[in-house]
């Protein structure tokens, strides 16, 4: 970690842009709507208005760490450069044929994803490389040149290469991309076996393609934001969140954007994994819902779960198998359409249907007065008294109950014959419900019973819904942390930084050879620290060492924690052991007689977090007092019901007020249905807990 005393995180979502400044005088924070076309000028916005809050200059800030959903947008958008992929003489097609895997059996008219590069702009090399790094087929200088020549006539923006084996032995993508810098010295070039050097050509050709497309427009807009913040008087230097959950320099996240594919979301797994830790909470469903999307991710033993692929720009949004798969470690969590943005409609069998298209901020839910005509999830939820139309978002937004109940009749009750309230009731319901299916598929894939969980909401659209998630979940606790409404833009300031450098190398655990793996270990470490070293030379840091492996026969492999250190043949027992025990606990049992195999290897080195402090806990108290009473709709009742309203600066530690309630803040509000009840925490947060079960 860093020992900066001011420093700003900023998350850029697709609805706000959210920014927490941390300052001698504590952390102050504020949301701001983003700016599609200059997305920096939201974030100067932010900055200016969280330091004007704090009441320090913009020249005392100190360092400023950065999550954008750039890289995602670009990807489904389209919005990318003009590219060309080489890759070896028989392959160019592995990227349009995918797998075997169809993600919807029986669908006579599946729509697959479009390749981001045609087939005339896929080139190849006649060259081969083995899967051991042995060359098979040399590559042709004269053949090289004759490539150079065929990308400049081509006038591409960025190249990516990817040849076969090329994670064994990278000679030849070396060989081309030197050739290619030489000719062309400012053409954007990614090569596989730096962007992700792994075994299977699918990710890996996916990983740079989809690297080299977005890298000329982040490295565009990463040096417009660096120059906008020395010009407005920030200094600072800027490090970006990766999608694994730590920092890297500007620098290195402009030559490997595809690590910012879940930057923001990562961000929040980080906030939440704190919050966890503070709270002695071994089991946590966090849930992070903002203006766009909803996303659910699990933390065990104070960690985010993690993950070495991840899946962008699905053609089919809650389908797995839809979109392009690409090898970059990430926080692994569930993301839906669902957001207080999602828009609302009748399907063709009359049913209603929210998302996963979005009003944004642009023109932003109907309520909001700037243009917008399609019914919303906010608009739904001020309908049911939920939101109170002059304090959204501390009032800086007044809202319009009269827009949200005209885009609901219109939209809604026409066709389906619904009163106003019924019709925007459903859209939350279905929201919900959406959310509690796709938690309950994360938690069954996962092997984990989710009524064991504590929920924690944030962002700022979930504390109104979770107390509702929990109910149709059956979790009997849930954690609102303090800043819940910008809780990426904190987590961003308890990252670590950190790297992950992976690295294909099969072997057959019975011909294991320790020599080779501490060699390879050594250059990933060095890799590894090399990163980390830009940003936080001379901290303290830790190493975590993963092999992936499975049982001869099988289709994909598994993670398993190894202890890091210098392997020696012998080892191997050890290695067995550390496999069978991650087997047994993530399926039940082991399978005899099957040989075991590593194909790939990462090494983590990060800096090392600070210890968290312990919050207080408090499971009841004397009541809070009541700042008015309000209705809102309990969906669980089906009926309006009285509620008292509580500012939650009135819930001080042990302070006590029992649902229905609605707690108020500047970010975000939070909903008490009737079965719950909230109680202040030591640290600021909010329990809210089931009566029944609640000491």
């Amino acid at each position: 970690m860093t020992n900066f005393k001011t420093r700003v995180g900023v998350d850029i979502g697709g609805t706000f842009t959210d920014v927490a400044l941390a300052h001698a005088g504590g952390l102050s924070t504020c949301k701001v709507l983003t700016n599609y076309a200059q997305p920096e000028q939201a974030i100067l916005d932010g900055i200016q208005l969280a330091a004007d809050q704090a009441g320090i200059d913009l020249g005392a800030i100190e360092q400023v760490i950065h999550g954008t959903t750039l890289v995602t947008n670009a990807l489904i958008e389209r919005r990318g450069a003009k590219l060309a992929f080489i890759t070896t003489e028989g392959f160019r097609d592995v990227i349009e044929m995918r797998s075997e895997n169809r993600f919807e059996q029986y669908d006579l008219n599946l729509t697959l994803p479009i390749p981001l590069v045609a087939r005339q702009h896929r080139l190849t090399l006649n060259e081969r490389m083995g899967p051991s790094g042995e060359v098979l087929l040399p590559l042709d200088r004269d053949e090289v040149e004759q490539m150079v020549q065929t990308i400049t006539a081509g006038d591409y923006d960025a190249v990516a290469i990817g040849l076969i084996h090329s994670y064994a032995n990278d000679a030849h993508e070396v060989q081309m991309a030197e050739a290619l810098r030489a000719a062309e010295p400012d053409l954007s070039i990614s090569i596989s076996s730096v962007i992700s050097p792994q075994m299977r050509e699918l990710p890996r050709f996916n990983t740079v393609i989809a690297n080299a497309y977005v890298q000329p427009q982040v490295a565009d807009y990463l040096g417009r934001l660096v120059q906008r913040l020395k010009d407005a008087g920030v200094g600072a230097p800027v490090f970006m969140l990766h999608s694994g959950g730590g920092l890297m320099s500007v620098e290195d996240a402009a030559e490997q954007p595809v690590r910012l594919l879940e930057s923001g979301p990562a961000g929040g797994a980080i906030f939440a994994a704190d919050y966890a830790r503070a709270h002695g909470l071994g089991k946590v469903l966090s849930f992070d819902m903002g203006g766009t999307t909803a996303k659910i991710c699990l933390i065990e033993e104070g960690a985010p779960k993690t993950a070495n692929t991840f899946e962008v720009a699905r053609t089919y949004r809650f389908k797995k198998g839809s979109g392009m798969t690409v090898s970059t470690p990430v926080v692994e969590m569930v993301e839906i359409g669902a957001g207080g943005g999602s828009i609302a409609s009748i399907d063709a069998m009359g049913r209603i249907q929210v998302g996963p298209k979005s009003a944004a901020s642009e023109p932003g839910p109907a309520c909001y007065g700037r243009g917008g005509q399609e019914p919303t999830v906010t608009d739904s939820n001020l309908l049911l008294g939920r939101l109170d139309p002059e304090n959204f978002a501390g009032g800086a937004i007044p809202l319009r109950p009269d827009a949200s109940d005209k885009a609901v009749a219109s939209r809604l009750t026409e066709t389906t014959g619904l009163s106003v309230q019924d019709a925007a009731f459903g859209v939350t319901e279905m929201v919900d419900e959406n959310m509690a299916n796709a938690a309950r598929v994360h938690t069954v894939e996962n092997g984990r019973d989710i009524e064991h969980f504590t929920m924690i909401g944030f962002g700022g659209g979930a504390p109104l819904h979770a107390c509702r998630l929990c109910e149709k979940l059956g979790i009997k606790a849930l954690l609102i942390p303090p800043g819940a409404g910008v809780g990426s833009a904190i987590g961003f300031l308890k990252a670590p930084f950190s790297y992950e450098a992976s690295r294909g190398m099969f072997q057959r655990l019975s011909t294991f050879d320790a020599d080779a793996v501490n060699t390879m270990l050594q250059e990933l470490e060095a890799e590894a620290r090399a990163f980390v070293d830009a940003g936080a030379k001379g901290q303290e840091t830790e190493t975590k060492l993963t092999a992936f492996m499975r049982y001869s026969g099988q289709g994909w492999e598994i993670p398993v924690p190894l202890p890091h250190k210098v392997f020696e043949e012998s080892d191997s027992t050890l290695i067995l052991a550390a496999f069978e025990d991650a087997y047994r606990a993530l399926f039940g049992r082991t399978i005899d007689g099957l040989a075991c195999e590593i194909t790939n290897w990462s090494l983590i080195v990060s800096t090392v977090l600070p210890a968290v402090a312990r919050a207080e806990r408090h499971s009841n108290g004397a009541g809070a007092n009541a700042l008015r009473s309000r209705t809102f709709y309990d969906a669980a009742k089906r009926k309006t019901v009285e509620a008292q309203e509580v500012a939650r600066e009135a819930l001080t530690p042990g302070m006590t007020i029992d649902g229905p309630a609605i707690v108020v803040e500047r970010e975000t509000t939070t909903i008490v249905t009737s079965a719950y009840k909230v109680i202040g925490q030591g640290d600021g947060s909010l329990l809210l807990l089931r009566k029944e079960d609640a000491p």
